[in-house]
């Protein structure tokens, strides 16, 4: 039997995607960011833009899925400190 990393690396990448969904629900719930850290989340996308380009370029499609949904999460959390940010 052979086993395909590929799956190793798509139960890696769930859990990778799971990762912000409690702080973005919390977030949103209670409408308070000050303890949000924009320079992270920056950081968060950034760092996923770069696994993007490189899960394209090795055609990985657990790479390319999982930094596609961080990615998206990262920047759900920097729209919900903006639309929350208290002047």
């Amino acid at each position: 039997m052979n086993f395909n990393p590929e799956i190793l690396g798509l139960i890696a990448g769930t859990l990778s995607c799971i990762t912000f969904v409690p702080q973005i629900f919390k977030t949103w719930k209670s409408k308070s960011v000050k303890d949000i850290s924009v320079t992270s989340f920056m950081i968060v996308v950034t760092s996923t833009l770069i696994w993007l380009v490189y899960g394209i370029w090795k055609e990985l499609p657990s790479v390319i899925l999982t930094n596609v949904v961080v990615c998206i999460s990262a920047v759900i959390m920097l729209l919900l400190k903006w639309k929350y940010y208290e002047k």
